[in-house]
């Protein structure tokens, strides 16, 4: 039986956040008044005059929430980014993950790799060792990233400093983002200042020298201004020999509530990253004459897996650094009439370099391999804007909430690469036994390059309560993509536009009301420009942009209130690749290109008062559906072949334990089947063989102040490939590591 009663206040709450306990309540025969009216159950109404009644209760109301702490426990209930509303995430019909800011804490996240480690359908890339990478149901991309909706569109890692939850959306995502989304988007939801005053220091130290403290500071200035500041310093080691890792940023925020109608969120940041450009290991072994998968012992394997620590190329000669400066404006404001306005503005400049000595082949029957060689230096300035309108009606037995905007940025971006005399691939061969080189000269530009990019979208959307059982939501949105490409190089001037029709459709019906069956329909586009917008040619200015277009049936499932179960099923196709034709050197053309099939399960929430859970299951079949050739015929990828990084299977689940108020312990897994680091073709196909990780956490509360935590990764020290960029970039898992967490609230 559950009590609906008055909301426990915060501090009166037990650490766990939930407690099962008896209420004595004491039900007189003569109540004052129709507001005393309580209505427990109907055995109350033949109870004696003054008779005392014992209720268990099996689930109470979470606690009351901060304005600092918008989602506790791992069980985020709403999302704006996928409607661009505020709505239930049991009401979305999308397949969508929230990895809240109890997880990220929980589990030490840093980054966004480490972050969707426990996502179904998503994982991480190498992105060549400088900048986040991930692939959607079989979609790879450096792209779809965002703040608060925002594009945050450059080639680099990204701290959670300043992050309070992190929203991961499955599948096309153009209604709400515009180009891009093809496969699925992050969206990192910063922290806002608040009216409840934080102030928390975080310190922690681990394995291989790992040194990092960060700070959230923030407090009310008066009844219509607060404060916030987010900090972090990190200054750490790795377990692969030469690489490093020293990040620093600080973001303040301001949030000014002039009216209880309004609210104004301002803040900047100042981020900086510098790590060694890590491209991992080769591969080695037969080359596999046929790509089909029939007898994958045929294929490559990454080199020497066990050896995780050793570099290949020179670690010295890998730096990359980017510096971001970025300011955000927000405004939102209700109307009398119903109207809701809100707008949005981010500026950020972007400023990064990376050099790189790397494995460029496969380690040959003869011992040696090829390493190559490049430098690379970008700069980017983003300016986007973005106005939404909201509005509720009803209209006969309906009620519609109306959604219209538009977004309008320009992003202009230069970009130049050097390498040594002679190209990229270095001579002579060394040995991978000994894979080193040194003093090397960048004194060759081989690219020199800039674009200007503007975009104009125009966005409509009805969310529409057909019935108490039914629900639909469609939405249209049109891109205006406007590209100045330029290569200085070669004096070539090319200008594309493309008109991107990106629409939605959803229908939800509820037979329960903490169930949801969906269906969904979507589509998405990426321009000739590509993910950077730099990958404009003479070719393709003229080939129609990529389409990707995604239909799936889902169901959400609320099994108490705070444990939430979804499940999904969808087929996502790709169209419009751009291959090269064998006939005609030089000559691209475009075909049909891949398809991703599968089913995705998540369970996120508390299983009981004491036992949190957090993970899912994706089973996919990722394929090209049409035979991609290139003019180089060993390079054909013929149809059938599997999507590179797509594994058939990945499973994830974390476990954490209260024991007491003050200890608790958490086991996560991690497992995923065998996949390619590239699609196989006749030349090449390095299999990434499958692994089961285990993780574990301890956490202790030593005061209300004080908390320590232990977190252990790879606790049976597994031997395994971790990612990959492509056949020779694979990165090796990490041995056994640990790191120590102290989180001291004052």
């Amino acid at each position: 039986m559950q009590f609906i009663g008055k909301q426990i206040p915060a501090n009166e709450q037990p650490n766990d956040g939930f407690k099962v306990s008896k209420l004595k309540l004491a039900i007189h025969s003569v109540l004052i008044g129709t507001s005393a009216i309580l209505m427990v159950n109907p055995l109350i109404a033949s109870a004696e005059p003054n008779a005392e009644i014992t209720l268990e209760v099996v689930d109470v109301v979470a606690p009351a929430l901060s304005d600092t702490r918008p989602v506790k426990g791992y069980n985020a209930k709403k999302t704006t980014s996928s409607t661009r509303t505020d709505t239930e995430l049991r009401d979305t019909p999308q397949s969508i993950s929230v990895i809240p800011q109890d997880l990220i804490k929980d589990q030490s996240i840093q980054s966004i790799s480490q972050a969707v480690q426990y996502v179904p359908g998503v994982t991480a890339a190498q992105g060549e060792g400088n900048r986040d990478a991930l692939v959607f149901r079989g979609n790879a991309t450096t792209g779809d990233f965002f703040l608060d909706g925002l594009r945050d569109d450059v080639q680099t890692y990204r701290d959670i400093y300043n992050t309070d939850r992190i929203e991961v959306l499955k599948g096309p995502n153009g209604m709400a983002f515009g180009r891009g989304g093809a496969g699925g988007a992050i969206n990192r939801v910063t922290k806002e200042a608040g009216w409840d005053p934080i102030r928390e220091v975080t310190a922690s130290y681990g394995a291989y020298n790992f040194k990092r403290i960060s700070g959230d500071f923030g407090q009310a200035l008066n009844d219509e201004v607060a404060f916030r500041l987010n900090a972090v310093y990190e200054d750490s080691g790795s377990y692969r020999d030469g690489v490093n890792i020293e990040r620093y940023g600080f973001t303040p925020t301001f949030t000014i509530r002039p009216s209880d109608k309004t609210k104004i969120v301002l803040s900047a940041e100042f981020f900086e990253d510098k790590r060694i450009a890590d491209r991992g290991v080769p591969s080695s072994g037969t080359i596999n004459a046929n790509p089909s998968v029939a007898n994958p012992d045929f294929n490559r394997r990454p080199y020497k897996i066990g050896d995780q620590d050793q570099f290949f190329g020179n670690a010295r000669l890998s730096p990359t650094e980017t510096e971001t400066i970025a300011f955000n404006a927000k405004i939102e404001h209700a109307f009398d009439n119903g109207i809701a306005v809100k707008n949005s503005t981010r500026y950020a400049h972007y400023d990064k370099f990376y050099q790189n000595v790397y494995a460029a082949g496969a380690v040959r029957s003869n011992g040696q391999i090829q390493l190559g060689a490049y430098r690379d230096d970008t700069t980017r300035e983003n300016l986007i804007n973005q106005t939404d309108i909201t509005y509720t009606a009803k209209l006969g037995a309906t009620e519609h909430k109306l959604l219209a905007g538009a977004e309008f940025s320009v992003q202009d971006t230069t970009n130049k690469r050097l390498t040594p005399t002679g190209g990229e691939n270095l001579t002579p061969l060394v040995s991978a036994s000994n894979p080193f080189v040194s003093n090397i000269a960048f004194n060759t530009v081989s690219r020199d390059q800039k674009s200007d990019v503007t975009v104009a979208g125009f966005f409509v959307q009805d969310q529409i309560k057909l019935s108490p059982k039914w629900q639909a939501i469609v939405g249209l949105r049109h891109d205006n993509f406007d590209t100045d490409y330029t290569d200085v190089q070669n004096r070539n001037i090319i200008k594309a536009s493309d008109n991107l029709l990106s629409p939605r459709a959803g229908l939800i019906f509820k037979p329960l009301e903490p169930v949801s069956l969906y269906a969904n329909y979507s589509v998405s586009y990426v321009p000739r420009a590509g993910d950077q917008l730099t990958s404009l040619t003479v070719t393709n200015s003229t080939f129609k942009p990529e389409k990707f277009t995604n239909y799936e049936i889902g169901a959400k499932l609320d099994l108490n209130s705070n444990l939430a179960f979804t499940a999904a099923i969808y087929q996502l196709k790709r169209e419009n690749v751009q291959v090269a034709d064998p006939s005609n050197t030089g000559i691209s053309m475009l075909l049909d290109g891949q398809e991703t099939k599968g089913i995705e399960l998540g369970l996120t929430g508390n299983i009981t008062n004491k036992w949190s859970i957090y993970g899912g299951i994706a089973l996919q079949d990722g394929e090209v559906t049409k035979q991609q050739v290139n003019a180089n015929a060993n390079n054909t990828i013929n149809k059938g072949a599997e999507l590179a990084q797509t594994p058939d299977r990945t499973l994830s689940l974390w476990n954490k334990y209260q024991i007491n108020p003050m200890w608790a312990v958490a086991l996560g897994v991690i497992s995923r089947s065998e996949m390619y680091a590239a699609s196989p073709t006749a030349s090449q196909s390095t299999l990434l063989p499958g692994y089961t990780r285990y993780d574990a956490a301890i956490f202790g509360k030593l005061s209300d102040k004080l908390q320590l935590q232990l977190n252990i990764e790879n606790l049976t020290n597994k031997e395994y490939a971790l990612y990959a960029h492509n056949n020779n970039n694979i990165t090796p898992g990490s041995p056994i590591t640990g790191r120590a967490t102290m989180i001291y609230n004052f």
